[in-house]
């Protein structure tokens, strides 16, 4: 594959055929078609206008002809769309075994998936790669109507959404009117670049030589797509403005595949012709380096050359769905400074490899790249944590948790038995933080089929899934998130929103005005908009006085004010919070309050455990609890996290024996 031949050849390229060879090695899947559009273009080769191509056992790329044999970019598509639709549709009819999911990729592919789905009642899975609406305003081009509408339709049409960062999961997806979290799953692809066995330097070094004038000094190196929003041209403007960098380190741009300054699309050439502009008006000749031509050994040699310089990888995107360049940097060892738009925070908040900053900022930009390059120690603990780190996240990873979404579609789960009881834990530090009581956790629900599982937590759907999986406990019946505010119900496994008690909590909410009346309030720090939610606000406090201060400024409106964790602030509808939604949870269960169990640990989990019965605090409880002790209706556990819980239901079991 040669990427960066056009516009659209990029990481979602790379996201396809990783998927695709990973679900093809499971022994639980029969075999994987990547479907596309043949065309016949002798500039691009001549492998696209091969019908049938096997990538891997179990793996083929299908190319389906139409009338229209031009290479077509992304957005021109639209008109080739109806003629691909018939050409596929009439390929699965033919099919003696249909398939059992369709995965879309892209909305064109999505509105192809729903004529699928709507023919022969197959479920799709859409994945979204880049969001028209979060390219709005961060670059100079255009976005078309059509793929807005086309994107409307794919989110709220498809069975399951997969997104891979957190920040497209909870911010730019639920930015369209018909997203809903409860059908949205976040899943890191893999890093599809591993390190080889013995990389050449000498290869880097060729590539290099003949733009640099000293190919030992540190490497600042980008890979992306020609296209505005890289913001290629505005990495060379952060280069060329710091004088440190210019004599300290050298910039290695791979702007993908290139015959000349005006060889490719519109807006390619637009691209290219800005950085050689910058080339000259900058007077980098010496310094900067922009290859015409790599394949993905040359690539890997130049991950290999930054980090043997003691170089970083830079991304200084305007926004970025996710950043695959970013997670192949930490297989080989490379920090790396990323823009704080999109998914890259995500990548190196879980790898450690690096640091965020706004590309907008071109000082604070450069100063973040020069820290790196400066301090040695904290390069070295960059590129260790990188490469330990990415250890984690790989396409197998990816594939097994692809293939349990796709079963919850095509094989509806069983009701689950009527309960009689219900127990709702928070999660932070009351089910994770003990591996031992996480696994006794798991062992006693497994052993109660009448007892209703159910969380109640300040985190966001997608984070408390992914809390849960990873400390391996059972799925939840119920999941109450964002401090109370939305309440998710699992039927025939997939999880629905429950909108009545949404449109219950709505009445007099008015997050703007809240917003607007703490704007000025000295001590609290409004947190990133992926911890936004419909209804709920949410602060860092650097100065707990400053609650009190927040508290008289909202006395007058219908909110409720939760502090936790000694830094953590969040206002909420009146009628939200985890307490109303626990008594929510139990009517609709038709439980008796008596026989309703919270577990809690810190300052979120007060009005649970104020308004239950039967509260749990584990021994690890905060003091933001602590006039909650001495209550009959409390037990304060001897042993801490997830161990305490269980302490906590036998020891209430054995009452109720008595």
């Amino acid at each position: 594959m040669q990427f960066g031949i056009t516009e659209d050849t990029g990481g979602h390229i790379t996201y396809a055929l990783g998927a695709g060879m990973a679900l093809a090695a499971r022994p639980d899947v029969d075999r994987v078609e990547l479907v596309t559009r043949l065309f016949d273009d002798p500039d691009l080769g001549a492998a696209y206008r091969e019908p049938v191509e096997i990538v891997s056992e179990g793996f083929t790329i299908r190319r389906l002809a139409t009338a229209d044999r031009r290479y077509l970019a992304k957005e021109a598509n639209y008109a080739d769309r109806a003629a691909f639709s018939a050409a596929i549709l009439a390929h699965i009819e033919g099919l003696v075994r249909k398939p059992d999911i369709i995965h879309a990729h892209f909305a064109d592919a999505a509105a192809v998936a729903i004529a699928i789905r709507d023919r022969f009642d197959i479920p799709f899975i859409f994945t979204a790669h880049s969001l028209g609406i979060d390219k709005v305003g961060c670059d100079d081009s255009a976005v078309p109507g059509e793929r807005i509408a086309d994107e409307e339709r794919a989110i709220g049409s498809a069975n399951a959404i997969i997104a891979s960062s957190r920040d497209e999961a909870e911010r730019q997806l639920m930015l369209y009117p018909g997203a809903c979290a409860a059908n949205i799953h976040c899943i890191a692809p893999g890093a599809t670049l591993p390190a080889a066995p013995t990389i050449s330097l000498d290869r880097a070094h060729t590539l290099v030589a003949r733009f640099l004038r000293d190919s030992t000094k540190p490497i600042i190196l980008a890979i992306a797509r020609p296209v505005a929003k890289k913001n290629l041209a505005g990495l060379i403007d952060i280069y060329a403005g710091n004088a440190w960098l210019r004599a300290n380190a050298n910039l290695v741009i791979v702007a993908g595949l290139r015959h000349g300054p005006d060889s490719g699309e519109a807006e390619q050439n637009k691209v290219i012709g800005g950085l050689l502009s910058r080339l000259d008006r900058h007077d980098l000749y010496g310094s900067l380096a922009l290859p015409k031509r790599h394949n993905q050994d040359d690539i890997a040699a130049l991950y290999a050359l930054a980090r043997e310089t003691g170089g970083v990888f830079a991304n200084p995107a305007f926004t970025e769905p996710y950043g695959l360049t970013i997670a192949e940097a930490a297989v080989h060892g490379v920090p790396v400074v990323a823009t704080c738009h999109g998914g890259p925070a995500d990548i190196v908040a879980r790898m450690g490899h690096g640091i965020t900053a706004d590309p907008r900022n071109a000082k604070a930009f450069a100063v973040a790249i020069q820290t790196l390059l400066m301090d040695r120690k904290a390069w070295d603990r960059a590129s260790r944590a990188g490469m330990d780190n990415a250890r984690r996240y790989d396409w197998h990873g990816y594939a097994e948790k692809f293939v349990a979404i796709a079963r919850r579609l095509i094989e509806p789960a069983p009701l689950p038995a009527p309960a009689d009881r219900l127990l709702l834990c928070d999660i932070d530090n009351t089910l994770t933080g003990c591996p031992d009581g996480a696994r006794d956790m798991a062992t006693y629900l497994a052993q109660q089929p009448k007892l209703a599982f159910g969380v109640a937590t300040g985190r966001s759907l997608q984070e408390a899934i992914r809390l849960l999986a990873e400390w391996h406990q059972p799925d939840p019946r119920v999941l109450i998130t964002s401090v109370g505010s939305e309440i998710y119900w699992r039927r025939d496994g997939v999880l629905h929103l429950d909108r009545d008690y949404a449109a219950t909590i709505d009445a007099g909410w008015e997050p703007d005005k809240v917003e607007r009346l703490l704007s000025d309030i000295v001590g609290i720090d409004i947190q990133p908009p992926v911890e936004q939610r419909r209804f709920k606000r949410s602060w860092f406090v650097r100065d707990a006085s400053a609650v009190a201060a927040v508290r008289e400024q909202l006395s007058s409106m219908p909110v409720r004010v939760v502090f936790s964790h000694g830094h953590l602030l969040d206002v909420l509808p009146i009628r939200a919070g985890k307490g109303a939604a626990i008594s929510w949870v139990a009517q609709r269960l038709n439980i008796p309050r008596s026989h309703v169990y919270a577990a809690g640990d810190s300052g979120n989990d007060f009005d649970m455990l104020d308004a239950c019965r039967n509260g749990i605090l584990v021994a690890n409880h905060s003091d933001d609890l602590g006039a909650l002790i001495g209550r009959p209706t409390i037990y304060v556990a001897r042993r801490s996290h997830a161990g305490g819980v269980v302490e906590a239901m036998r020891a209430y079991a054995k009452r109720v024996a008595a």
